[in-house]
């Protein structure tokens, strides 16, 4: 136990040397070196090293996660689920996933018969069923039939295109760029059947996660060799007239946790179009957007997102065609230069604050109103408008900006306060001391802590001379009763220096002036009762400097106390 105590002594030691090195090398230059130093890291990392982009993206997963106001799922929008239940229900008769395809060409046809908007595969159907060929066809004419279904493909990893004999320009929908090349190959898997490559409805349906491994964004195409190949949200909205955005991504507008959107199941809907008597509406998909597709866990279209590590990938096409048909997608302006100056002029408005010794109550109160006003910003961004605006830079920056500061603030304030004693300590010889001892009337409910440091800073900054101003408080009412509520104001300057010491007397003047003003500018008390002394008196230097100021300071308070009982005889 002695040994840890001993180490937890030497790395205090070690740590107080440290930092009155510091504090007299630096002194208050310290905060504006380390802001030049974050000034150039900032720079760095907007420029190059992008180090803050996930503590980004993780205050945006904040936001969403718990914002005020979350935009409706469109009612018009119905997921028909295969889940679990359906697995289970349908295997009796179709046995395990996948079902033949007869069973989905009957659904279509079904719901097509109640008139939906669009009915929207979230199923890759990219090889024949080779033992039921005939179950493939009715699913093929089923399909051929309709002018409103779509269909996913999927990317593959750009690394397979050399494999490829599939060029863009066979692909429905792709569009050539003026840098499109001809011969260009894409490994691609399209939708095995011809009727729904002749209905050309057809759109990726790759979801992209940042590097986190948490999906934010939806591709609105793919630009590969200078062509432009739609996501499958795109493609419904280009056929059904709904805005098309410009960015190749949209950062999606969640809805809400999963299982938000309307969801029915497959196997009560397909039950009832065979059953004799129909237990559900006949319009129940008029007029909508069916996407078929899967929450079961079991069929693996699970992605994590802002909302949930378990997000069904179903309900994040959802949300993306939704976004699109609303066009309300998050905007997040790429404001770089801004967000850098923010940043910059944050903590170079810290560090200027800390430099001019502006007082901890007061940098305290300006920062944390900066702080919660940019994160106010970003916040109310998410829930009133459809753009993000990203703030976290600033803040996250100038918060470690600021932590910095304030633990050199704490373990320099002694070695950096204007203390007549210490610059006494490092003279030698005899010198001329100035002790004025201000008494501040009024209460301790009147003149609290805070209050009290308000007036010292405000006697700092009063005259030319440099002084040491110290508050003395305290119940210790004493045989003079002069302690409580005190300032002691001390200057220091060459015996024989008759212009500091000129000065000096100029200092006292004005501060004897302005004492009261500055104490109803703070504590809002109309009179009080100030009454000072001043001293003057030989104050040793080096060794002796301590002992020699203490008894200046008994002196004072004698002659002090002898004055006031001269006045009153």
């Amino acid at each position: 136990m002695n040994i840890f105590a001993a180490l937890s002594y030497q790395i205090r030691r070690a740590m107080r040397l440290l930092f009155e090195w510091l504090a007299q090398k630096w002194k208050t230059s310290f905060y504006l070196y380390l802001a030049a130093l974050f000034s150039v890291f900032i720079i760095a990392d907007t420029a190059y090293l992008h180090l803050f982009a996930n503590m980004k993206q993780g205050a945006f997963d904040m936001m969403v996660r718990y914002r005020l106001h979350v935009p409706p799922a469109d009612p018009d929008i119905v997921i028909v689920d295969i889940n679990e239940a359906s697995l289970a229900a349908m295997s009796k008769d179709y046995g395990r996933w996948p079902w033949p395809r007869q069973v989905l060409g009957e659904f279509v046809e079904g719901i097509e018969a109640q008139h939906p908007k669009a009915i929207v595969f979230d199923i890759l159907f990219s090889d024949p069923d080779v033992y039921n060929p005939d179950s493939d066809a009715y699913f093929d004419a089923a399909i051929a039939k309709t002018d409103n279904t779509y269909f996913p493909m999927l990317r593959l990893a750009q690394e397979d295109d050399g494999l490829s004999q599939l060029k863009p320009a066979m692909i429905p929908g792709v569009v050539a760029t003026d840098t499109a090349q001809p011969d260009a190959t894409v490994a691609m898997v399209l939708p095995y059947f011809d009727a729904a490559i002749q209905g050309g409805r057809l759109g990726t349906h790759n979801i992209y996660a940042d590097k986190d491994g948490i999906a934010r964004q939806y591709p609105v195409y793919l630009d590969d060799y200078g062509w432009k190949i739609p996501s499958l949200p795109l493609r419904i909205a280009q056929q059904l007239h709904y805005p098309e955005p410009a960015a190749a991504s949209v950062l999606l507008n969640w809805r809400g946790p999963p299982f938000t959107y309307h969801s029915v199941s497959f196997s009560d809907v397909y039950s009832d179009f065979s059953s004799k008597v129909k237990q559900r509406k006949a319009d129940e998909f008029t007029g909508k957007i069916v996407i078929i597709g899967s929450t079961a866990p079991s069929l693996f279209d699970i992605k994590a997102t802002p909302l949930s590590r378990t997000h069904p990938g179903v309900e994040i096409l959802a949300t993306a065609i939704d976004n699109f048909k609303h066009n309300d997608f998050l905007r997040f302006p790429d404001a770089k230069v801004i967000y850098l100056l923010m940043t910059l002029a944050l903590i170079w408005a810290t560090a200027w604050g800390f430099y001019r010794a502006a007082g901890r109550n007061k940098i305290d109160r300006l920062f944390g109103a900066s702080q919660f006003i940019l994160l106010g910003i970003s916040y109310a961004s998410i829930n009133l408008t459809n753009t993000y605006i990203n703030l976290t830079g600033p803040v996250t920056l100038g918060l470690v900006y600021f932590s910095i500061a304030r633990l050199y603030d704490y373990a320099t304030s002694r070695s950096l306060q204007n203390n007549t004693v210490r610059a006494a300590q490092q003279h030698k010889g005899e010198l001329h001391g100035v002790l004025m001892l201000v008494r501040l009337g009024g209460s301790d409910a009147v003149l609290n802590d805070s209050v009290r440091e308000k007036i010292r800073l405000g006697v700092v900054a009063l005259g030319s001379k440099d002084k040491s101003v110290e508050v003395l408080k305290g119940p210790q009412k004493g045989l003079w009763d002069l302690f409580e509520n005190m300032l002691a104001i001390s200057w220091l300057c060459p015996a024989d220096d008759t212009t500091s010491l000129n000065r000096i007397e100029s200092d006292i003047v004005l501060i004897q002036q302005q004492t009261t003003t500055i104490m109803r500018k703070h504590c809002a008390v109309a009179d009080q009762d100030v009454s000072s002394y001043v001293h003057h008196g030989t104050v040793a230097g080096g060794t002796q400097a301590r002992n020699s100021w203490r008894a200046l300071f008994g002196e004072a308070l004698m002659e002090w106390q002898r004055s006031k009982h001269g006045s009153n005889t």
